[in-house]
């Protein structure tokens, strides 16, 4: 059995966390589907969202919901809520206020993607989410439960089938199916390019070599005029007392940022079931912040171990705000200048949205100094 993370920890493990009790025989990585579309795997929200470039035109913002490990397995009423408030956000808020999409941070169904869960913990909790739901895979949407499920089978059928259509698992909560073009894909939009990695099923991701050069390129040939955000599900830093950060991730991102020279304006993460705002100062102009936003439904969450302020002595990373208290929602807002946010907590008894974390961030594009290397 693995030891607790330590406390004031970002990442509390050295390298790949060994096999043990905990973990489950086909916690193992997988195979990938095959891509339905070509590299370099870009969709362009646009193609899912009418309107989008007069909409954007007309408020000169982009906002979009985010957060990760949504399913509600065993308790849903915590998943629910949480939808419901997110929808409240459409339904209320006038159309230069309210979120374009939804985009998810994995774990869309526990315990191991099954497509016939799809209903109960993805078509009917955001039946009338009324905005297009973009996904990246967790470890939970791949790790299969035996030799009679193929890895990520139940994902790729709702986010990435050729031809749209409606899904009869939806039943009563009909939702037209998604085209993304891969596992791991570039989101475009008119401000920012958003590069969702899939991070697999082994404790704190991993990816391939192919992988490893794709984020290198779509972060060194990424529009210069908008924000890169990077989503993956494994965090790269966490402070919290059930998985913590994982160094594998931080070594695939600081190698796709040490060669690209790109450095993204904010990295999404998810695994961690509950809410940090965590920087990482890369050099003397520039903070990098990272989210661990996975509150978003599942029922049981993760302790923090630091407190806001803490730093880590070892990685740099310093919490910002955590709370592993409740569940909620991110909402982001891009413009020409910033990347703002609001986490939006949510009383799972009344529905009720409070907003309590808010940041703001440079959306200006950021690259590595000649000659400068950064570690995270």
């Amino acid at each position: 059995m693995h030891k607790r993370p330590p406390q004031k920890r970002s990442q509390a493990y050295t390298g790949i966390q060994p096999l043990s009790p905990l973990t489950h025989r086909t916690q193992k990585f997988q195979p990938l589907p095959d891509p339905l579309g070509e590299p370099p795997y870009h969709y362009d929200a646009k193609d899912a969202i009418p309107g989008l470039d007069n909409i954007i035109s007309k408020y000169g913002k982009m906002i979009f919901h985010t957060v990760g490990d949504v399913g509600g397995i065993k308790s849903p009423e915590y998943q629910m809520a949480v939808a419901a408030a997110m929808k409240k956000d459409l339904y209320d808020l006038p159309e230069g206020e309210k979120p374009l999409f939804f985009h998810l941070l994995g774990d869309v169904v526990y315990y191991n993607g099954e497509h016939n869960e799809y209903y109960d913990q993805f078509y009917e909790p955001y039946n009338h989410y009324d905005a297009p739901i973009f996904a990246i895979a967790g470890n939970h949407d791949g790790d299969p439960i035996d030799d009679s499920q193929q890895s990520l089978d139940g994902w790729v059928a709702y986010f990435m089938t050729k031809d749209p259509h409606i899904d009869p698992v939806s039943r009563d909560a009909p939702r037209v199916t998604m085209s993304l073009p891969n596992v791991y894909y570039t989101l475009i939009t008119p401000m920012a390019t958003i590069i969702g990695m899939y991070t697999n099923v082994p404790e704190h991701g991993s990816i391939d070599s192919i992988q490893q050069q794709w984020l290198t390129n779509e972060m060194h040939t990424a529009a210069e005029d908008k924000a890169v955000i990077i989503s993956l599900h494994h965090p790269v830093y966490s402070f919290d007392d059930h998985h913590s950060g994982s160094p594998a991730m931080a070594d695939a991102l600081q190698h796709a940022i040490n060669d690209s020279r790109r450095l993204p304006n904010l990295v999404l993460t998810a695994h961690v079931h509950n809410y940090q705002r965590i920087e990482k100062e890369v050099n003397k102009k520039t903070k990098i912040p990272f989210l661990v936003a996975g509150h978003g439904g599942y029922y049981h969450l993760h302790n923090l171990t630091a407190s806001a302020g803490d730093v880590d002595t070892h990685t740099g990373a310093k919490l910002v705000y955590g709370d592993a208290k409740n569940h909620g929602y991110v909402t982001l807002t891009v413009d020409a200048q910033h990347i703002s946010g609001i986490m939006t907590t949510v009383d799972k008894e009344t529905h009720e949205g409070t907003k309590t974390d808010s940041f703001s961030y440079s959306s200006k594009a950021h690259f590595l100094p000649d000659g400068d290397v950064i570690s995270l």
